[in-house]
């Protein structure tokens, strides 16, 4: 059985987009936050299960994930949508590596040249240092999930610190992307965006705490 887990603030714009392109899945989980827009209809239209949560992706991933009652676990930024046979790819994962997690490829819903950057630089940073991020999706059995402790209720950094405690040997690239908006990239520039996202990285390396970060990443 697989379950989506979605957490969710003020994502009416992008939610229905999401929740139609898993609607394959066996069970969808929102996990929101305090959404003050139409979000909560979105999903209650769209027949996900709506789990109310304290505002923090990490803590929204948290209960998500404790809501859900598949053995696997497919947790999802709701800006994202993966490929269209990304089910077929869960499916081969699940079958050849049972005992591991997986991940998207990471693609940008832009046309621009920057955008192209921005996706080569993810894939030298995942296949370096072994680092998808939420972005990408994560796909995780719930054995692996539980036995790595599971989501830490961080303002920031959650996806990195759930990623490296369940460890590098045990990710594995899906057959498939996943493409998420670039709104933030448009709004704040390619350069400044990217450069404070690797910033975040970097003072989270350094042992800065998440708290700390969030105010920076904005």
């Amino acid at each position: 059985m697989l379950s989506v887990v979605i957490p969710t603030l003020d994502a009416e714009r992008h939610l229905g987009r999401c929740l139609a392109r898993v609607a394959a899945a066996d069970e969808i989980v929102v996990a929101d936050g305090g959404s003050g827009d139409g979000t909560a209809a979105v999903a209650e239209r769209a027949g996900a299960r709506l789990v109310r949560a304290a505002k923090g992706r990490g803590a929204q991933l948290r209960a998500g994930a404790e809501a859900a009652r598949g053995d696997w676990l497919l947790f999802l930024h709701a800006d994202t949508l993966p490929g269209r046979r990304w089910r077929e790819a869960v499916a081969a994962h699940a079958a050849a590596h049972p005992g591991r997690a997986g991940f998207f490829r990471f693609r940008l819903a832009d046309a621009a040249w920057q955008a192209r950057l921005v996706e080569a630089a993810v894939a030298a940073r995942v296949r370096l240092f072994g680092l998808p991020y939420g972005d990408q999706g994560l796909l995780v059995p719930r054995a692996l999930y539980d036995a790595a402790g599971g989501y830490r209720p961080l303002p920031l950094m959650e996806d990195v610190d759930l990623v490296r405690r369940i460890g590098r040997r045990r990710l594995v690239p899906l057959g498939e992307a996943a493409s998420t908006s670039a709104e933030r990239w448009r709004r704040d520039g390619w350069i400044a965006r990217s450069g404070r996202n690797l910033a975040c990285l970097g003072l989270y390396a350094l042992g800065v705490a998440p708290e700390r970060i969030a105010r920076l990443y904005g």
